[in-house]
């Protein structure tokens, strides 16, 4: 009979180890925090989509949209100056069309200036493409506007200032685009979230008491645009996207930034009440959606894994070439 084998005896890490290991650790976090909040905000990169719409669109037209979302103008993570240079970035891709998703007031508190309307409108009057550039409103244009709000409508202090430098703010309207082979129409929604909860009674509140009241009217809307006329929907919030109808070529929508945290592709946070269903990217249903990662940071000061972005797409036949 073999004798038992003792066990072997079981090593504890040292104190040192120990202290190594945590400062390691400690070390890393204070690396990506930096890295959160010091560089992946001020960096920017350029995403390109190109698709053919599901829904119809007129032979050989094809269409470069440069999108723009979530500014949040405010120093030091958003200054004029940056601005202006994401301005020249966006004409430099000579795009047909530029659209504006929304957000451009800061919509945090971290910040050390915030900037006047005049100031972050000023270098956005300096887009330029053949075709105009259109813009809708954010949930925070409204929510930091104190007049708007008192009198539960606009005209609202972002829009105007957008109105001035030559952008036209599309508020549940639509517009004929002369494209050649067209038209195709842009429509845009009033944002769906654009009362804070004072003013929940003047519309249905989706069964939530606390829930933020829209101005958005999609059926209306779309009455301005030809039955069977193309069209693009510019919607702030994505979550318009299971009502809108099959006829609509493409939905671009900001808000989300991606969730501002996004790891292996998954966001832990996501404002939208269909979490990471919409909370990025190119979404095929019964239509097409594209939701940009917007460009400035709300609520904190972070970004990780999503940087901020300007969106290209390339809408129409000759896309799916691309």
């Amino acid at each position: 009979m073999s004798e038992r084998q003792k066990p072997a005896r079981r090593r504890w890490p040292t104190r040192r180890q120990v202290v190594r290991g945590a400062g390691a650790i400690a070390l890393s976090g204070l690396a990506t925090g930096a890295y959160a909040t010091g560089i992946e905000p001020f960096s920017s990169v350029v995403t390109r989509y190109a698709l053919r719409p599901r829904a119809p669109w007129p032979a050989g037209v094809r269409l470069r949209i440069a999108a723009l979302a979530d500014i949040h103008a405010c120093e030091p993570w958003m200054s004029a100056a940056r601005i202006a240079g994401i301005v020249a970035a966006t004409n430099a891709l000579k795009p047909d069309l530029i659209v504006l998703l929304g957000d451009y007031v800061a919509g945090q508190r971290y910040v050390t200036r915030i900037l006047p309307d005049e100031e972050w409108a000023a270098p956005l009057g300096g887009l330029t493409a053949p075709l105009g550039v259109y813009a809708v409103l954010g949930n925070h244009d409204w929510w930091e506007d104190e007049a708007a709000q008192r009198r539960a409508g606009g005209p609202t202090r972002a829009g105007a200032a957008l109105a001035r430098h030559g952008i036209r703010v599309l508020e549940n309207d639509a517009a004929a685009l002369p494209v050649a082979g067209g038209p195709v129409w842009i429509a845009g929604l009033a944002d769906q979230l654009a009362l804070l909860p004072r003013h929940r009674w003047m519309r249905r509140t989706h069964g939530a008491a606390d829930r933020r009241v829209g101005l958005d009217d999609l059926p209306a809307t779309l009455a301005k645009v030809p039955a069977d006329a193309p069209v693009i929907l510019l919607a702030h919030e994505p979550d318009i996207f299971p009502e809108v109808p099959a006829r609509v070529a493409l939905t671009l929508s900001g808000h989300t930034h991606g969730g501002q945290v996004r790891l292996f592709g998954y966001a832990p946070v996501v404002p939208s009440r269909y979490r990471n269903r919409y909370a990025y990217g190119h979404v095929r249903e019964h239509t097409d959606l594209i939701v940009s990662a917007g460009l400035g940071l709300s609520v904190a000061p972070i970004r990780f894994g999503i940087p901020p972005e300007i969106v290209v797409v390339d809408l129409g036949e000759a896309a799916a070439a691309a």
